[in-house]
């Protein structure tokens, strides 16, 4: 059975994940972009590759992760390793989960900075607009 993976509702779901709003991820797309053309892309089922390269980087995710996450396979395999008494669970993690997670914060506080300091500088341009 070949399903169709929708990389857009995936870009959706990571976004989410990492707390990061539709305005913040067309910022760092970049000027042609807007909270409005990226739901648009988070609506298409497959996205062309320079771009979904792009967003993951953005996201700190692996393209290929995008590409190919399937919700429902995951909630099957959550589900029946809840259901499994013999599941092996992995209590040695190679990394610490805390430390990847203040990463994430770290790099989302970094982003929203950068979208501050760009809406002042924003806001001064359009105050030496009007005292002209």
């Amino acid at each position: 059975m070949n399903e169709k993976i929708h990389h857009g509702r995936n870009i959706k779901r990571f976004r989410e994940m990492m707390g990061i709003k539709q305005e913040s991820l067309a910022f760092e797309l970049g000027p042609d972009w807007s909270q409005k053309k990226v739901s648009l892309l988070e609506q298409r089922e497959e996205v062309e590759e320079e771009l979904l390269r792009q967003v993951a980087e953005i996201l700190k995710v692996p393209a290929e992760a995008i590409k190919s996450f399937n919700e429902e396979k995951a909630i099957n395999v959550i589900s029946s390793t809840f259901n499994d008494n013999s599941a092996v669970v992995n209590n040695n993690p190679t990394f610490n989960p805390i430390d990847k997670w203040v990463e994430a914060l770290e790099e989302n506080k970094k982003l929203y900075e950068r979208l501050l300091e760009s809406e002042r500088e924003k806001v001064d341009l359009l105050k030496k607009m009007l005292d002209k």
